[in-house]
This record gives structure tokens, C-alpha cells and sequence, in this order.
């Protein structure tokens, strides 16, 4: 098979927009200061560049309390001598975690984000730079260019998808995140597909269709429960698991027929359902070695006993005890190794971060990967740079350099879990706009809170205000998943929002396992 990006309208552009120039940004504030690290003969010296400018979101510099960080590792984080400036390209909770554990990074000097949202700039995460159209790659090189960006770091799926990365690559931009061929892992479900048949990759049975006639013979010969899947990207609602011939009859003719989803739902991927736990597990890959992350399982549905429709995330944990050492070894061994090989083989090495979801078959135990994604997942994210100790910064650095193979992480031992607070109405119509209070106050719960901004604005009184569905990741550690919850939910019900809502049983898959483990 020939690795090549799928057919997407809508293609990058390259020109036109008024890139970023040295002049719009340069007066800023530096201050200096010296920490000491016990791994290092000398003292760094960390910048902190609050810049001013009509064009960005500017926060207060704050001093990282490296010392904290230190104490609370044991002396495991491990500091690099070489200094980088970072940009993260998106504005949800993903990017303000990503932000989030970069800013803590000892090597990274400085950490924009663009779009970025109000929340992100508001917490000090991260310098947001709203108007840069990062659909445009000569604004963004050029930013980059201009503020010696050392690293970028890409967010969301349809800007890698599109080309960005191959854009900042030429460029000579040090870039985490795939090539628009490489991205064609999540960009195009039957290319996934096809890349596994080839590389004894184990998933579930299909078929693709682009006659809805055609699809419509296949199912009633499968029968139901079966999936139906738009080949495109359809930004999490792009699947649906039909209990009854008749449900998967609907989202056929809403998919081929009537185009719910544009040329994303223009070819259907109908696969056998697979009975079991979904999990979801991440690897880092240099284009030849691949790195896994800790576990996570998220809850997709959007009510309280996993009811109601899918969304993208109302909650997640991490670890996942259902991920064992030897299920992380045969996931490896059976379909990221077999991923990563099989990608350089056709010619598109993959570099950045395999999001896999896997089924865990009920009947043998085993993994099945369901699908592909090119980026760190949503709420995943959150909880996994919580448990993060390492150097964020370094580490993607080494996988931009084909380094990985000389890396090793350090995590957290405390359990984290993140409760998404939603607009009312998500994951169909809601309101934007509404008022929401309190997210200081609910930060200050713990010092093991912190709450990630996914969907948020300032009106003109100052107020954050709902500007998405999801909108607030309440995360929280604990030394057990008691303990991570009870800090969660504390601090949501001092959140003041009545028009969001939230999953009041984030973690329970957890405590069943456990339980049923222990006995």
C-alpha cells in the first residue's frame, strides 16, 4: 500500500495573512533568576518574558517554583542544559495541559500558545497569541522565526492533517506532530485499516462503502450490534454504535445520503462490534522507537452509567488498573511496534504521539485497536501531564531528533482524575455565554486541584463565560481514586455555573476492577 494523505477539502493555506513581524511584539519585560539543581554543577538561569501587545492575551509573569517541583520528585527530575521557547498550537483543555506541564519543564524559557483561550492566559500557563491564524503556515513560521521558537508543539488533529507540520519541518522548526501522510492514521479510518491488514495489526472486522445500498446488504448479512463509522475526520461524532439494523440503517443514509458529516462521511467504514473495555493508551514515537505513556481510560458517554450519547470525554483517570504490565508489553508488541514499523516501511514515519483506542476483549483478554488518533486525547491529556514528572519539553525535543531510544519517564505513584463540567445541552444544542464564578476559589480546594480551561471566554465585566461544550477539567491527584475524586468533586461544587453540568460517577470502572480484583 502507498502512504499518501487522504483527500481533504479545505487545504492549508499558505499565504495571503498578515504574518507576525518583530515589530508587533517587542517591548517585553525580562527577570532574571537563579535555581539551584542538585543534578548540575551550576545554577540555570530562567527568563520569564511577559510580552505586551494589543494583538496577544498577556498574563502576570510568575516565577515556576522549581525547588517545589524538585521536592516533589525526589530528586528525579532530570534538568537539561539546552533552553527552548515553546509554542502549542491550539486553544482546548489538551493544549492548556500540554501548557500546562511545559511551563513546569526546567528546559523550556518560555511557552506561547495560539490560539490558546482566556482561561489558559488567565492561570499563567502560557502567553496566548489569539490572532495568529495558525491555518496559515507562513504566520506561523514566521512567528516562530521571529521569537527563536525552538519547539512546536501541535495540538489539535486537523492542522497536522492538513500539512502544518510538514510546513514547519521545511522550515527548519523543530515540530511534535505527524506529517500530513503520517496523520492519514486518524485522517482516514480505511487507511488505518488497510495498515493493519497489511501489518497483522489485530482490529475489529470491516468493510468500506461508499454505495449506501451496498452498506446497508452488508449489515443485514452482520447483523447488529454493529459500527458505523465516517472515514474522515468528524471530530468525535463520527460514529455510531447501532444496537438495532434500523440505527445503523439511519446513520448509513445520514452519512452517504444526506451528508451529515460533508466529504468526512463520504465513504463508511462498517465494522463488527467488539464486546469488552475500551481503553486508551499513548505512545511517544521518533519515527522508529516508540515510548509509552501511562494509562488512561476516559468516559465517552455522556451520562451518569454510561447513558446517553457519546461525546468527547466527560471524565477520565489515570492509570488504568485494567492495564496491566503484561497487557502494556502485548500492545506494544502486537500494534504500536507493528504501527511504527509498518508506517516507516510505506514510507511516512510517523513522529508524535499514537493515541490508540483499544477494546479489550471480554472473551480472550486481548487487545483489539479500535482506532487511531494523532494527538494527545481529551480529557486524557489532563490527567496525564498531572502525573507527569519528567522534562516535557526535553523529551519532545528527543522525539522530534529521533532520540526517544536514550529517554526514560518519570511519573507520578498518585492516581489523577478529571471531571468535565459541560455546557447544559452538550453534546447537542447549548447555550454560550452564560456566567461562570468561583474557578479560583475551586482551585484552591487543594493543592492538588487544578482545573484546565477548555471552552472558556472573558466578557466585557471580566466574567468567564461557557464559549464551547465542553468547557471546564476539573483534575485532581490522590493517592488512591478515593481520594482523587473526593478532591475533584470538592472543588467542583464550589464551581458557581448553573448552566453547566457534569458526570457525578467519573472513575467508577476503576473502583469495580479494583474491587472485583481484591476479591
Amino acid at each position: 500500500m502507498a502512504c499518501a494523505a487522504p483527500r481533504i477539502k479545505g487545504s492549508l493555506k499558505v499565504g495571503g495573512a498578515k504574518a507576525f513581524s518583530k515589530n508587533i511584539i517587542r517591548d517585553y519585560l525580562t527577570s532574571s533568576v537563579s535555581y539551584p539543581v542538585s543534578e548540575i554543577s551550576s545554577p540555570i538561569r530562567l527568563q520569564h518574558v511577559a510580552a505586551y501587545c494589543s494583538n496577544l492575551i498577556v498574563r502576570d509573569s510568575k516565577r515556576r517554583d522549581f525547588s517545589k517541583n524538585l521536592a516533589s520528585t525526589n530528586g528525579s527530575l532530570k534538568v537539561s542544559e539546552e533552553r527552548v521557547t515553546v509554542l502549542v498550537i491550539g486553544g482546548g483543555g489538551r493544549e492548556h495541559a500540554l501548557c500546562y506541564a511545559l511551563e513546569r519543564s526546567p528546559s523550556c524559557d518560555a511557552v506561547f500558545c495560539a490560539p490558546g483561550n482566556s482561561g489558559i492566559a488567565q492561570s499563567g500557563d502560557a502567553t496566548c497569541i489569539p490572532d495568529l491564524d495558525i491555518s496559515n503556515s507562513d504566520a506561523v513560521i514566521s512567528f516562530c522565526q521571529n521569537w527563536g521558537v525552538g519547539l512546536v508543539v501541535v495540538g489539535p488533529e486537523a492542522p497536522l492533517v492538513a500539512g502544518l507540520a510538514n510546513k514547519l519541518v521545511e522550515a527548519g522548526i523543530p515540530t511534535f506532530g505527524p506529517s500530513s501522510e503520517a496523520a492519514a492514521l486518524e485522517g482516514s479510518k480505511d487507511f488505518m485499516k488497510k495498515l493493519c491488514d497489511k501489518y497483522n495489526i489485530p482490529t475489529a472486522k470491516y468493510q468500506t462503502f461508499t454505495d449506501p445500498s451496498n452498506a446497508k446488504q452488508y449489515v443485514k448479512e452482520q447483523g447488529a450490534p454493529i459500527v458505523v463509522k465516517a472515514n474522515g475526520l468528524a471530530f468525535g461524532k463520527g460514529v455510531v454504535v447501532a444496537m438495532t439494523l434500523d440505527q445503523a440503517y439511519e446513520a448509513i443514509d445520514s452519512m452517504l445520503v444526506e451528508g451529515s458529516f460533508g466529504s468526512a462521511g463520504s465513504q463508511v467504514i462498517i465494522e463488527e462490534y467488539l464486546d469488552g473495555e475500551e481503553v486508551s493508551f499513548f505512545a511517544l514515537v521518533d519515527g522508529e522507537t516508540a515510548l509509552p505513556l501511562e494509562s488512561a481510560q476516559d468516559h465517552k458517554r455522556v451520562g451518569d452509567g454510561d447513558v446517553g450519547p457519546n461525546t468527547g470525554g466527560m471524565g477520565a483517570y489515570s492509570p488504568a488498573p485494567i492495564v496491566t504490565e503484561k497487557l502494556k508489553r502485548k500492545v506494544m508488541e502486537s500494534i504500536i511496534l507493528p504501527t511504527v514499523k509498518g508506517m516507516a516501511a510505506e514510507g511516512c514515519k510517523f513522529v508524535g504521539v499514537l493515541y490508540a483506542g483499544l477494546m479489550i476483549e471480554k472473551k480472550s483478554g486481548l487487545p483489539k485497536l479500535i482506532e487511531y488518533n494523532v494527538r494527545f486525547g481529551d480529557p486524557e491529556c489532563q490527567v496525564l501531564m498531572m502525573r507527569l514528572q519528567s522534562d516535557l519539553a526535553h523529551v519532545l525535543l528527543a522525539a522530534c531528533r529521533g532520540e526517544l531510544g536514550s529517554i526514560s519517564l518519570t511519573w507520578s505513584p498518585e492516581l489523577a482524575t478529571v471531571v468535565v463540567m459541560a455546557s447544559e445541552g452538550y453534546p447537542g444544542a447549548y447555550k454560550k455565554g452564560t456566567v461562570i464564578r468561583n474557578i479560583d476559589e475551586a482551585e484552591q480546594v487543594s493543592p492538588a486541584v487544578k482545573i484546565f480551561h477548555s471552552g472558556t471566554a472573558l466578557d466585557r465585566d471580566g466574567n468567564f463565560v461557557a464559549a464551547g461544550g465542553r468547557v471546564l477539567g476539573v483534575t485532581a491527584k490522590g493517592k488512591d481514586m478515593e481520594e482523587a475524586r473526593a478532591k475533584a468533586y470538592d472543588a467542583l461544587d464550589v464551581v458557581d455555573w448553573p448552566e453547566g453540568f457534569f458526570r457525578h460517577d467519573i472513575g467508577w470502572r476503576a473502583q469495580k476492577y479494583r474491587h472485583m480484583v481484591a476479591h
